[in-house]
Parts: structure tokens; sequence; C-alpha cells
């Protein structure tokens, strides 16, 4: 299973950013204006309680993996590990969340796989 998670967590990514920016599309398709009316869409996102609870969940979740992308990617010396949080604000938190903890799992496996081969064989 463990060889399999990263390609989980990028297919993860993958979906974040496709389902989302369909959302968003079809926002922007139906917005008076052309093109992204972002105070609308603030305003809908707490136009009610279940909206409001979503966005909030949201804001709070994306800050704190934020925050934990910001110490964890540097810690571990992860390759472009800064691309996470670009991805989460560019495109989609279901996007780049998912993209770190790809990079952040191929990085993890490289290192066991680095220490198997670096250990001294035992007969």
């Amino acid at each position: 299973m463990r060889k399999f998670l990263p390609w989980i967590y990028l297919l993860l990514a993958l979906a974040g950013a496709i389902l989302t920016w369909q959302a968003n599309l079809a926002f922007i398709a139906e917005s008076s204006s052309s093109g992204f009316e972002l105070q609308r869409f603030i305003s809908d996102a707490s136009l009610n309680p279940a909206s409001q609870s979503l966005s909030r969940d949201l804001l709070i979740g994306a800050t704190a993996v934020s925050l934990w992308i910001s110490i964890e990617g540097p810690r571990l010396k992860i390759r472009f590990w800064w691309l996470g949080i670009v991805l989460s604000f560019g495109v989609a938190f279901a996007c780049g969340a998912p993209f770190f903890l790809f990079l952040r799992e191929r990085h993890l496996i490289a290192l066991e796989e680095q220490n198997v081969q670096d250990s001294p064989s035992t007969s």
C-alpha cells in the first residue's frame, strides 16, 4: 500500500483541481459581469449556515495545513514543497494539500530506500 499512497494523493490533487474549478467556472458563467466576482463569491459563501460552516471549516483547515506545509517542507528538505501553498491559493486547497502529501510521501519513501541501501548488511 505504501508505494501506491503517493499516487493516491496525486489523484486526489487532480480531483481537487478539477472538481473545484468545475464549480468556479459555473460560478463565472452565471455572473452578470465578465470574470470572477470575488465580492459575490464571498457573499455567496456566507449565504446560509451550511455555507458559512463549510467556509469557516475551509479557512481554519487551510490555514493550519499551510502553516504545517511551511514548516514540514523545509524541515524534511522536500523539493518544491512551496508548490503545495501556491496550488492551495492559486488553484484550490483541495489540490494543494494532497499535492504536498504526494511530494512528502515520495520524499519519505526515497529516504527509507536510501537508509536500507546505506545500512550495513548483516550476514
